[in-house]
């Protein structure tokens, strides 16, 4: 089984007026993590960007817009995707994996394969994705009124998981907590 974990750091939550910033995560095939990757990306052009969600992350405008442009970055992690899977095989594809993510960064995800002016995202990736949030749902469910919320940092302090709260919201770190969740709620072994 191939999966593709990964997180996304936005400039904003909608997902047709802001653009990513960071995609960070890990190709893991067969239970075995290949390549880890983590990119910094110059929005997407034209892109919002809301001073809250860039100091959510820990960047400034400054900073992101000094990262490399969204095209070249964009060039690279299809180069990534390509070594794994055959984009003309229509039986080899990844589970993205991620906390969320199936509400929040496979959007974002898909449409900047759209801006990239690549319109196959679905030849590396199969529609249906592997959510950690809602994996832990079930795990956690007798525990869930006493928690303060559901976000990825609380749900890890739950399951025991240490947590650098300062580095929460950095893709990268995002990424190592999300499988450290989905390794310990997931009846499903990769």
């Amino acid at each position: 089984m191939k999966v593709l974990f990964f997180d996304l750091e936005t400039t904003g939550v909608l997902v047709n007026l802001h653009g990513i910033h960071q995609i960070s995560g890990a190709v893991v095939i067969d239970g075995e993590i290949k390549e880890k990757f983590n990119f910094k990306v110059q929005p997407k052009p034209g892109a919002k960007i809301d001073a809250k969600a860039l100091e959510v992350g820990g960047v400034t405008e400054e900073q992101i817009m000094a990262y490399p442009p969204m095209g070249e970055v964009y060039k690279h992690f299809v180069a990534m995707l390509t070594k794994y899977v055959d984009r003309f095989n229509k039986k080899d594809k990844f589970f993205l994996a991620g906390f969320n993510n199936a509400h929040f960064d496979n959007e974002f995800l898909r449409a900047w394969f759209t801006q990239n002016g690549d319109k196959y995202f679905g030849s590396y990736f199969w529609s249906n994705s592997l959510d950690v949030m809602v994996l832990a749902t079930p795990y956690l469910a007798a525990q869930r009124a006493d928690m303060e919320n559901f976000k990825q940092g609380t749900v890890a302090k739950a399951l025991g998981i240490q947590v650098d709260d300062a580095r929460l919201h950095d893709a990268e770190y995002d990424i190592e907590i999300c499988k450290a969740i989905y390794d310990i709620v997931s009846p499903y072994k990769l």
